[in-house]
């Protein structure tokens, strides 16, 4: 499953990484805000035999700011059910409900998905 990221997105996680260090994605099949991407340090998640890993999720290089990846896991029940979609992993203003490292900044992530052509 492809996953993509705007740059908006980018400039955030460039931010986080600088604060936090690396990072990792976890979306989970739950309802609200446990359905949009939470953004924690690398790790802290402890995932498991319940969850998809789609990848890393490239955060291109910028002026004083090298590449970086930032893996992206789902849980598989959610992954069951988006598995025909490209994900884009999006910026938006507005503070979530949950844990995920960007609240603090009045921004959230959330996915935006296209299904997949083939």
């Amino acid at each position: 499953m492809p996953v993509g990221l705007t740059p908006e997105a980018a400039d955030e996680l460039r931010s986080l990484r600088a604060r936090h260090g690396d990072l990792m994605f976890h979306q989970s099949g739950g309802c609200c805000d446990g359905s949009s991407p939470m953004c924690f340090p690398d790790g802290e998640f402890i995932v498991s035999d319940a969850d998809e890993f789609l990848g890393d999720v490239r955060v291109p290089a910028r002026e004083g700011a090298e590449a970086f990846t930032v893996g992206v896991w789902m849980s598989k029940e959610q992954f069951l059910r988006w598995s025909h979609t490209e994900l884009t992993i999006d910026l938006v203003p507005g503070r979530g409900a949950g844990f995920s490292l960007e609240a603090p900044d009045g921004v959230r992530f959330i996915v935006r998905s296209d299904v997949c052509r083939t």
